[in-house]
Formats: C-alpha cells, structure tokens, sequence
C-alpha cells in the first residue's frame, strides 16, 4: 500500500475517527485505526465494537492495500508535521510515513483481525442542514445527565412532528427544549434518544453546509454528514414525559436583557458555592429583579436589574450554575424568566423567533 495525501485534510481524517479507537479492550487492534487505500480515496475506519467511525479522503494512491496503524500514535506524528504532502506507505508489518524532511517509521497491526464495518438496515430517516443540527445539539447538550445508571437521561430525544424538529435534554434537575422548522421535503416523523456525547461528537465536525443524516435501526444509529460515518448503539427505554412539566400558565413573568442577565449572575456568583442558592425576588411595584447571594462564611453579594413584570411579586431560587448554563444557550436579546410559585420549576424563555425553553427546578429558601 502506498498513497500520498495532503496533511491537512489527513489530519481532520484522523481527529474525527480517533474518537473510535477503543482505549480499553483487549484486542490490541481495535487501538488502531484501519487505512484502506483505493482508487482514489483512503477510508480510514475505527471501532470499539459499539461504536464505529469510518472517513473518505481523497487521495493519490499508487498502490492500494489495507493496513492498521495504532490510533493515536499516528495521530501525533500526523499533528506534528510540517504543512505539505505526506505520503504513507505499508507493507511486511511496517508503516512508513514521510514528510518534507521528516520520516517514521511504525509497527502495523494485523488488517485482517480488523472487524469489518458494520452494515445496518435502517428503517427511519431524517436529514438536518448541519449547521441547525450544531446549533441545536449545543443548547441542549449542556443539560444532558452523566448518571449511568439512568441510561435513557444520558441521551437526547429528538422527534420530527409535522415539520417541526425537536431536541429535548434533562439530568432531571434542568430540562432543556430546544426547535426549529424543517422543509417538508427533507422530513418525515422521526423519534429517537441518541447519546449526549454521539451527537456532540458530529456536531463537534468542521463547519459544513452537508446534511446530517441520521437513520435508527431498532437497536443502532447511523450518521452520515459529508465524509464522515457513525454508528453507535441506540438508548433503549421510554423518553420522561417532560411535556407534563411544562406549565401552561404563571405567577409572575419577568423579560430581562440577556447580557445584563448573565454578567449580573456571574457577578453574584462569585460569593457562592456550586451549590449554593441564587435567590430572584421579582417585584411587580418597581418594575425590577433583584438577585442576591449569601454565603455564610464569605458574605452577601446584590444585584438589581430593571425589567418588564406581568403578574404578583414572587421570590425563588436556583442552583447558579444551572442559570448561567441556561443562558449561556440563549444567542438572542431577550430572555423571560417565568415563575409559578417558589417550588415549582421556573422557566427561561428566549424571546422569538428563537425557540429556546429552559427549565430549573427550584432550590428551597
């Protein structure tokens, strides 16, 4: 095997598939990562058995073959070169690499104990403009649970109904639903929970105007965008029925600017602990928030901020963090934050056109 290829392009290969090679398995071959050379393409794939990456560079190839490179070593060395062509060339157990003045030379494992990449019958579809499935995969991404033992709240649902797509996250502390309108044309009802950190990875991939597409089978998930192929295990399990959350009315509404907001809670939050209260006192008389801290063993930080309120004066109470999260998700002017009492959640609404909701369970006074 012998192929030449640009650096650059090698190296945005080897970032996206190295998130498959598998770091604790056995099998010494699944740490690396299959070079399959042909016509005029390298495919280079990846695997831990429940999660597969495959990638198609173009390429000059002189001499097809297939080979296995550990992962991550040839990742560094790729990373390290010098901007220009690098060729690769395989064979009797050895990878040489070459660059300009640089030249490798590594041990290749076995292709033929390489499991294949696997072919799966989908059976629903939807595809995203990538640049919507970035943007709404990071609002709600943030909210996604690292418990394991609760599986289905490591993932997020998303559902296609009626042209309207949606992305929902809980840790069950916070709830996040975030949507957007697709063209009939490039949609059909669609349900699945898919894993947090699956959906952050193709999100996470160059900026592109490609579609996503994503097809479930009944226990595996495909994504296809541009390149680049992920196959991943599907949640199984019954989504919470978060709609039943969400309150159809309010006590009190306050609309807020959004950086005034933000810099006002970060600023409180500096005499907190990742833990401690937030406190919001909504006064209807003066038109105004206040939010106050207060640590104990530190002190009692204030803030006062000027807002629109529709409704009763209403003191509540949040986990920090969790608002700085939430508003961090919101890109508009304007957010509402909406109160029932102060032991029902609140929410923060972003203002439209941007459907953003955001939901946080109080913390007692």
């Amino acid at each position: 095997m012998r192929f030449t290829i640009n650096k650059t392009e090698l190296q945005i290969a080897l970032n996206t598939v190295l998130k498959g090679v598998s770091t604790r398995s056995t099998l010494p071959v699944l740490s690396g990562i299959m070079l399959d050379a042909r016509g005029d393409e390298v495919i280079l794939q990846s695997t831990d058995l429940e999660y597969s990456v495959q990638y198609t560079v173009a390429a000059l190839v002189d001499e097809p073959g297939r080979t296995v490179v550990p992962g991550k070593l040839l990742s560094d060395i790729v990373k390290n070169l010098a901007d220009a062509a690098v060729t690769v060339q395989a064979a009797e157990g050895e990878a040489h690499i070459t660059c300009d003045t640089s030249s490798f030379s590594v041990r290749t494992l076995n292709a033929e104990d390489f499991p294949g990449f696997p072919h799966v019958e989908t059976d629903q579809t939807i595809e995203i403009p990538f640049p919507a499935f970035a943007d709404m995969v990071k609002r709600v991404a943030r909210v996604v649970s690292r418990d394991e033992s609760r599986a289905i709240l490591t993932g997020i649902l998303i559902t296609l109904e009626e042209g309207v797509l949606r992305m929902v996250a809980t840790d069950s502390y916070r709830l996040a639903v975030c949507e957007t309108a697709l063209p009939e044309a490039i949609a059909e009802d669609f349900e699945a929970v898919i894993l947090g950190s699956f959906m952050n990875e193709i999100a996470s991939l160059p900026k592109t105007e490609d579609m996503v597409r994503l097809a479930i089978a009944e226990n595996q998930i495909v994504a296809t965008c541009g390149p680049v192929v992920f196959i991943n295990r599907r949640i199984e399990g019954n989504y919470p029925n978060y709609k039943q959350l969400l309150p159809d009315t309010y006590a009190s509404r306050a609309e807020l600017e959004v950086s005034a907001l933000a810099a006002s809670v970060k600023r409180a939050s500096l005499l907190s602990s990742s833990t401690a209260p937030m406190r919001f006192d909504l006064n209807a008389a003066s038109q105004t928030t206040q939010i106050t801290v207060s640590s104990p063993d530190v002190g009692t930080a204030q803030e006062t901020l000027p807002c629109a309120i529709e409704g009763e004066d209403v003191q509540i109470a949040f986990n920090s963090l969790y608002v700085m999260d939430g508003l961090a998700a919101i890109s508009g002017e304007k957010v509402s934050l909406e109160v029932q009492s102060d032991m029902k959640p609140g929410i923060l609404r972003a203002a439209e056109p941007e459907n953003y909701l955001y939901l946080i369970m109080p913390v007692r006074l």
